[in-house]
């Protein structure tokens, strides 16, 4: 008998009796960082020139954006006051949640309070948080198309059904009600609107947001907004929350300090509430969040402690700073997209950090689909770039404008000489 690999003659094979979960493998196909492993995995190391990426919405890499001072000596503050080295409430510390209320309240027809704010690591636990709490047997939600990867991750993994509705470029990325009332059913439960918008920097109007949420009143569920880019606009249009709506249809807000602070790695983030009428609390949805507070992470306790510093000493000069710079790079992004003859940016983007490229294939040669022309663009340019595929919208394109000015000329400058030497001979 033949033996395996590390069994001695004549032993007899060794049985082991636990298994991973491969749910979490196929989770994490959906997450932007898989999908840029994927991408960067075909970069010619032979090349000398620097990588560029143009395929993440993080700018502090870039000396033309840096979080504020404020910030930094609030987190020194915190640290040497000795008074953040031990465990925190599951739902956060107090002066944290008070601090992030009254931050919330100033652009809400109501006040919120403490009671109102559950801390998370992040964006990215606040996403887990919630859909955890959704994941009832039978129950879906509808996210928007294109949008952000990990609420399908998170909802792959926590066994929750996705629907997607569509975003319309040609009306400037606004939602097609008639699309989400399509994929909506009676085991819908929530819908998530991302505002301004990721992947598509679009910023939606008070008007807008007032049928979706008549709309989601109609249907008998909850939205979900993530705000993780609120005021980082640049356009016409202002930031409206969501919440401004909460006496109509109940809202949690997910936020933090990510973006605006250009702060990324801090992994700050919250859960809001707002909802007036107390539907969610009857509901027991609150409830379910608290608890399952405490059976995870908690965020850092120093940047806990340093957050009503943060939020309440930073001035506006800072804020204006950032989006100058935003409105500098969107300006060369969409310019320099235009000489480019195999894509184009319907909608200039006046928010967030990011812009949706459609890619013209019947102008190419050699290039399969979405996903190739990004593999091989690394692999000939040594730039990255996000496939449209990854955020839901095949044979697009994401591309991020958070970058140095001259980085991201010199990236868009690359991906016209790799579409020139693709192009289709006539």
């Amino acid at each position: 008998m033949e033996n395996t690999e590390g069994e001695g003659e004549g032993e007899e094979a060794e049985k082991w009796s636990f298994n991973p979960n491969h749910k979490i493998i196929l989770a994490a196909q959906h997450t932007v960082r898989s999908v840029y492993q994927t991408i960067t995995a075909n970069l010619d190391g032979r090349d000398q020139r620097p990588t560029i990426s143009l395929a993440i919405g993080d700018p502090s890499a870039f000396p033309s954006f840096h979080t504020t001072p404020v910030a930094v000596d609030a987190i020194i503050s915190a640290v040497r006051s000795a008074n953040y080295n031990s465990y925190t409430p599951p739902v956060g510390i107090l002066p944290a949640r008070r601090a992030i209320a009254e931050h919330l309240s100033r652009d809400l027809p109501y006040k919120l309070s403490s009671d109102d704010i559950f801390m998370t690591v992040g964006c990215t636990q606040a996403i887990e948080t919630v859909l955890t709490v959704l994941s009832c047997p039978g129950a879906n939600i509808l996210l928007p198309r294109p949008g952000y990867p990990n609420y399908k991750s998170c909802a792959a993994f926590c066994g929750v059904e996705v629907r997607d509705y569509n975003l319309n470029p040609e009306r400037s990325w606004e939602i097609d009600l008639d699309s989400l009332k399509s994929v909506a059913d009676k085991n819908t439960v929530a819908m998530v609107v991302i505002n301004p918008g990721n992947p598509c920097g679009n910023v939606f109007t008070y008007e807008h947001l007032a049928e979706v949420a008549k709309t989601a009143k109609k249907l008998g569920i909850f939205v979900i907004a993530d705000e993780v880019y609120r005021h980082l606009t640049f356009g016409t249009n202002p930031f409206v929350p969501m919440g401004t709506f909460g006496s109509l249809v109940p809202v949690l807000t997910l936020g933090s300090i990510s973006k605006r602070w250009v702060v990324p790695g801090w992994r700050l983030g919250w859960i809001a509430v707002t909802d007036p009428r107390g539907i969610l609390k009857k509901k027991k949805v609150l409830d379910c969040l608290e608890s399952y507070l405490t059976i995870s992470a908690d965020p850092v306790t120093f940047i806990q402690g340093a957050i009503p510093q943060i939020l309440g000493d930073t001035g506006e000069d800072f804020f204006n700073e950032t989006i100058h710079t935003l409105k500098q790079t969107v300006d060369i992004c969409c310019e320099r997209i235009k000489d480019i003859d195999c894509v184009t940016c319907p909608y200039k983007p006046e928010g967030a950090m990011s812009a949706m490229v459609k890619l013209d294939l019947s102008l190419l040669e050699d290039i399969l689909d979405d996903v190739d022309f990004c593999c091989k663009l690394a692999k000939e340019e040594s730039v990255i770039i996000l496939p449209g595929s990854a955020v839901g919208l095949k044979n697009w394109l994401r591309v991020t404008f958070a970058s140095g000015p001259s980085t991201l000329e010199d990236g868009l400058e690359r991906v016209k000489s790799f579409c020139q030497r693709h192009a289709k001979k006539h």
